[in-house]
C-alpha cells in the first residue's frame, strides 16, 4: 500500500518535473525503493527523458538499456518521437523503429507519425515508409496519412503529396485543415505558388497555420506585396495572426524596403504582445538596419530581455553596413562578456565593418585571429571580403596571393572584384593573371577581356586594347549585356 502512494507520488512528480537535475533526483528515489521499474513510474519519467524540451535523450537510452525488455510501443515510439525532434540525430528515428520491429513489436501510428516527421531531416525518402503504412493497414488513419503528406510537402514532391490527399479522400477519409495546409507546403516548396494559392482560396476553412503558411510562402519567394496584401486580409478574419505570422510579414517589409508600413506592423506587434519571441525581434532589428534607421534598430535591441547568437550577429551586421564600427566591435565584446561565442557570420560582419572604416591592417589581424583564436575556418565570403578590403586600399598583391593560397577554391565573383580593384588601381601586370584565373573559371565570359581591354586604355596601350578585342572574337566569347567595345 505504501509502495503504491510513493508509486503515484514519484509519478505525479515526474509529469511536473522541469529539469533534468530534478529527473534524477526521482529517478534515484525511485532506485531507493525499487520503484525504477514500476510500469507507471518509468514511464512517466523516460517521458520526460526523451521528449520533453529539458530532457535529454542520452539520459534516455541509458535508462532504455537497462529496462527489462520492453514489449510494447510505448518506449519505442518515445525514442522515435524524441530523435525525430532533433536536428542532430534525427536518422536515429529509423534506428528505434526498425530495432522495434525486429524485436517482433508492431508498430502502430504514432510509429508511422513519428518516423515520417524524421524524413523531413534525413535521406529516408517518404515513400519507403508509405509502403509499410498501406502494408500495415493505417492508410484509413487520418493523422497517418497527414503526415505522410506533409512528408511528402517537406520534399517539395507536390504530385505525391496530392496523391495521398487524393487517397484520404478516396477511403471516406474527412480531410481537415492540416490536410489542406500540407497541400499548400507541397505546392510552395515546389515552386508552384499559382496552384498554393489556389489550394488555399479553395480551403473550406483555414486556421492560423494555412494563413501563416502562404504569407510565408510570399515572402520566402520574394513577393512582398502579395504577402502584405494577405495579411492585411488575415486582419479581417476572426484568425488571430501569432508570433510566426509576424516573422513573414516584418520579412515582407525588410523585402519591400517599406519602413512605413514596417513600424505599422512593430506597432501591431507590440500591442498584441509578441514581442517576447527572440525571432521576431531579430526580424525588426533587420528590418530597421535595411531600411536605414538604425535608431530604431538600437530600440529593439535594447529592449530585448533575451538574446540568441543571431540577435548580435544582427545588429552588428547593422552597425557595420552602416559604417559605425566602434559600435559593431563595442557589441561584440558585450556579446562575448554575455557568454556568445562568435561564428562565421559575426567575423563577416566585422569584416565590413573594417572595410567600410580602411582598416586593412586590423582587419587582417581579426581574418588570422578567427582560425587561430576561435577555431573557425573562413569561408569563400570571407575571402570575398578580405579581398575587397585589400582591393580598394591598393594592396592588390596581398589580395592576390591570399586567393592563391586558400585551401577552397575561390569563384568568379571574387576574382572579378581583385579584376575591378585592378582596373582602379591601373595595375596591368596583376589584372592580366587574374584574367587566366578568370578564363579558366568562365571561358566564355566576354566580360573579363572588356575590362582588361579598358585597362589597357586606361594605362595608354592601344596595341594590347586591340589585340584583346582579337582575342575575345577569336574564342568565340559573349559580350557580357551592357558591355561595349565602343570607346566613351
Amino acid at each position: 500500500m505504501q509502495n503504491g502512494i510513493l508509486a503515484s507520488t514519484l509519478a505525479h512528480m515526474a509529469e511536473t518535473c522541469t529539469s533534468m537535475r530534478d529527473l534524477k533526483l526521482l529517478h534515484a528515489r525511485a532506485f531507493c525503493a525499487s520503484l525504477h521499474h514500476h510500469p507507471l513510474v518509468l514511464a512517466k519519467l523516460f517521458r520526460f527523458a526523451a521528449v520533453s524540451p529539458f530532457g535529454d535523450l542520452s539520459y534516455a537510452h541509458r535508462m532504455f538499456d537497462h529496462m527489462p525488455q520492453p514489449t510494447t510501443t510505448f518506449f519505442y515510439n518515445l525514442l522515435i518521437r524524441g530523435h525525430s525532434n532533433t536536428t542532430a540525430t534525427p536518422s536515429y528515428s529509423t534506428f528505434f523503429f526498425n530495432l522495434m520491429r525486429q524485436k517482433g513489436i508492431f508498430p502502430d501510428g504514432f510509429s508511422f507519425t513519428f518516423l515520417l516527421k524524421s524524413t523531413s531531416k534525413t535521406n529516408l525518402h517518404p515513400c519507403s515508409v508509405h509502403g509499410a503504412v498501406l502494408k500495415a493497414g493505417f492508410c484509413c488513419h487520418l493523422y497517418v496519412q497527414n503526415a505522410l503528406l506533409h512528408a511528402y510537402a517537406a520534399k517539395g514532391m507536390s504530385l505525391m503529396a496530392r496523391r495521398v490527399f487524393e487517397e484520404a479522400l478516396r477511403v471516406g477519409l474527412e480531410v481537415d485543415v492540416v490536410s489542406w495546409s500540407g497541400l499548400i507546403v507541397a505546392h510552395a516548396r515546389a515552386g508552384e505558388l499559382e496552384i498554393a494559392r489556389r489550394v488555399f482560396d479553395e480551403m473550406p476553412e483555414r486556421d492560423v497555420v494555412s494563413w501563416t503558411t502562404m504569407v510565408s510562402t510570399y515572402s520566402q519567394a520574394k513577393l512582398p506585396r502579395e504577402a502584405l496584401e494577405l495579411f492585411w486580409e488575415m486582419r479581417y478574419t476572426e484568425i488571430r495572426p501569432d508570433e510566426v505570422t509576424m516573422v513573414s510579414v516584418v520579412s515582407a517589409c525588410t523585402n519591400l524596403g517599406d519602413i512605413d508600413t514596417g513600424r505599422m506592423v512593430h506597432e501591431y506587434i507590440e500591442q498584441n504582445g509578441f514581442m517576447w519571441m527572440v525571432a521576431l525581434c531579430n526580424a525588426l532589428i533587420d528590418m530597421y538596419g535595411k531600411c536605414g534607421c538604425l535608431e530604431m534598430a538600437w530600440h529593439v535591441f535594447n529592449g530585448m530581455r533575451r538574446r540568441s547568437l543571431i540577435t548580435w550577429n544582427t545588429m552588428i551586421s547593422t552597425c557595420a553596413n552602416h559604417g559605425n564600427v566602434d559600435d559593431a566591435f563595442r557589441l561584440f565584446e558585450w556579446m562575448i562578456c554575455s557568454g556568445f561565442m562568435p561564428d562565421e557570420v559575426t567575423f563577416l560582419a566585422l569584416l565590413v565593418a573594417y572595410t567600410h572604416k580602411g582598416m586593412v591592417d586590423e582587419g587582417i589581424r581579426l581574418f588570422e585571429s578567427m582560425k587561430r583564436d576561435y577555431r573557425i575556418e573562413p569561408r569563400i565570403e570571407h575571402y570575398g571580403a578580405m579581398v575587397d578590403m585589400l582591393g580598394r586600399s591598393g594592396r592588390l598583391q596581398e589580395a592576390y596571393d591570399l586567393l592563391t593560397s586558400t585551401p577552397i577554391t575561390c569563384n568568379d565573383v571574387i576574382w572579378g572584384a581583385l579584376l575591378g580593384a585592378c582596373r582602379i588601381h591601373g595595375d596591368v601586370v596583376l589584372a592580366e593573371r587574374v584574367i587566366k584565373k578568370l578564363l579558366e573559371l568562365k571561358p566564355d565570359e566576354g566580360g573579363y577581356y572588356i575590362l582588361l581591354r579598358d585597362i589597357y586604355v586606361a594605362a595608354g596601350r592601344p596595341v594590347e586594347a586591340n589585340e584583346m578585342r582579337e582575342a575575345m572574337l577569336a574564342s568565340g566569347a559573349r559580350k557580357t549585356p551592357g558591355c561595349s567595345w565602343v570607346d566613351a
